[in-house]
């Protein structure tokens, strides 16, 4: 497994596994340890979850594993977010942001405890706050370093802009961007996004990199567009649709690293069998253009 280098502090494996939907897949505490240890096997050894997932319950599961098998704790990196909060004081819940100094710190205290580790490997503000008071983020996100409470720092769905006004608050030690990367979604090429991490040679994250399996169940055209390109290049390739998406992903000189979501073993061996894809250059906008919204020009 290739591994990734975030900072001298941290490297995480190319391929990562993904906890958003960890508490539907009704895993016992010592199945969970198993999941994670077939894993580890297979060199995927980073683990990404946030807060808000099962409503904070995913990472109290992740902790229960952690608890009943603690030696497991030092194989793996573990990615956590915060600043997503709900507001339940009105007959529907509210969902809104909060990125101030005391929530940073004590979500992140709380996630240490709910996790049952006395560290986070990265967190990571999870969404753009249109409220965001960037040097009071930078002074959190600083502090709990300097408290050892977490080794490195980063963001979650930033634009250019407001990635750059956190990185130079915090001495440009932000490691990363996690952001959502597919065939068909271009929201991060488009803003300049990539372009800017691929120039600071920051390795972003990427999330939903099939879609959320829209792209293999999807009539809409832009996922049947792609579908019907992609399945004429696995044949050419030898290999799965799926695999062709992780090379495609892997290929970009960012260095991203693609978050697998599923629970399916085989979801992840398809994301690791992309490193023997030797991706033709031109095959790579072929996949780019392939939903029909991008044009070259």
């Amino acid at each position: 497994m290739e591994r990734t280098k975030l900072s001298d502090n941290l490297s995480f494996s190319r391929i990562i596994q993904g906890f958003w939907r960890l508490t539907s897949w009704n895993l016992t505490s010592k199945q969970l340890v198993n999941f994670i240890e077939e894993r580890v096997d297979l060199g995927v050894t980073t683990f990404d979850t946030a807060e808000i997932y099962g409503r904070g319950d995913a990472e109290i599961q992740l902790g229960e594993a952690l608890k009943l098998k603690p030696e497991l704790r030092s194989k793996i990196e573990i990615v956590t977010k915060t600043n997503i909060s709900i507001d339940q004081s009105e007959e529907t819940s509210f969902g809104y942001y909060d990125s101030r100094y005391d929530r940073i710190i004590n979500s992140c205290k709380k996630s240490i405890k709910n996790m049952n580790c006395n560290y986070i490997d990265l967190y990571l503000i999870h969404r753009e706050d249109p409220c965001i008071d960037f040097k009071e983020v930078a002074r959190a996100l600083n502090d709990l370093k300097e408290m050892g409470l977490v080794k490195e720092i980063g963001v979650s769905n930033f634009d250019p802009m407001k990635f750059k006004c956190l990185y130079d608050l915090t001495n440009k030690s932000l490691v990363t961007n996690q952001i959502e990367v597919n065939p068909q979604c271009f929201e991060h090429f488009d803003s300049g996004m990539i372009d800017y991490l691929t120039y600071k040679g920051i390795h972003p994250m990427f999330y939903s990199p099939v879609s959320q399996g829209l792209l293999f169940t999807s009539d809409e055209d832009i996922y049947l567009n792609s579908r019907i390109l992609l399945s004429k290049l696995a044949t050419k390739y030898n290999t799965t649709v799926a695999t062709l998406v992780y090379a495609w992903l892997m290929y970009h000189p960012v260095s991203g690293m693609p978050i697998v979501g599923s629970k399916n073993i085989e979801r992840i061996k398809e994301a690791i069998n992309a490193f023997d894809i030797k991706l033709d250059h031109v095959d790579w906008y072929k996949i780019y253009t392939s939903s029909k919204q991008k044009v070259l020009r």
